[in-house]
Formats: C-alpha cells, structure tokens, sequence
C-alpha cells in the first residue's frame, strides 16, 4: 500500500462520515413553534403572537360574550405569568366607527 492510496482512503472515510453528518442534521424535525396557533372554546378564543422588541411571545385571552382582551407574558426569570395589557374590545369597535363617519363627512364633493 503506498501512500496514494492510504490518503484516497482517509479522504474517503472522511467524506462518507461527513454526509451521514449532514444527513443526520437535515432528518430532524424543525423545532416546536407556537406562533399563529389559536384555541377556541366557549365564549373564550385563546390566540399567540409574538413581539419582534425583546422577542417574547404573548398569549391572548378574548372573552367575546364580555368583549374583553388580555394579553399575558410569561415571564422566564421570575417562572411567572403577568398581566400586559387588557383591552374593551367594545370601545375599540365605538372608536372605530366613529373614525369612519368622520372620513365620510370629510369626503363631500362640491358642486
């Protein structure tokens, strides 16, 4: 055995264990993301979205026979959940369509 042909070999060896490499990292799965998902039952729809500032992700209870929002924040350090924000859903649609009458007023065509 010359030495052309224990290098051939070394460099063949080294090849087929980096293709089982990159083929063992290409079969698993992507990670588990709850982006996007939405739970609904009873009056309550249960929604996750995330926040691109400091990236966290937020959970979202509507109560739609009150017409109520919360959002809460799981808070890793603290191994707690905390309140963000709530929101009346109802001043929201008040507040809405209000902005749309005062566009229509605005809107007069003159003669």
């Amino acid at each position: 055995m010359n030495s052309k042909d224990y290098a051939i070999g070394i460099l063949s060896t080294t090849a087929v264990i980096l293709l089982v490499g990159i083929m063992v990292i290409h079969s698993r799965p992507d990670p588990a993301m709850a982006t996007g998902m939405t739970v609904s039952g009873g009056g309550y729809v249960m929604t996750v979205g995330a926040i691109s500032i400091g990236d966290e992700e937020l959970l979202f209870v509507i109560d739609t026979q009150a017409g109520k929002m919360i959002a809460y924040r799981f808070d890793i350090r603290s191994h707690q959940v905390n309140v963000v924000q709530g929101f009346d859903l109802d001043s929201l649609d008040q507040g809405a369509a209000g902005s749309s009458k005062k566009k229509s007023k605005s809107k007069k065509r003159r003669p």
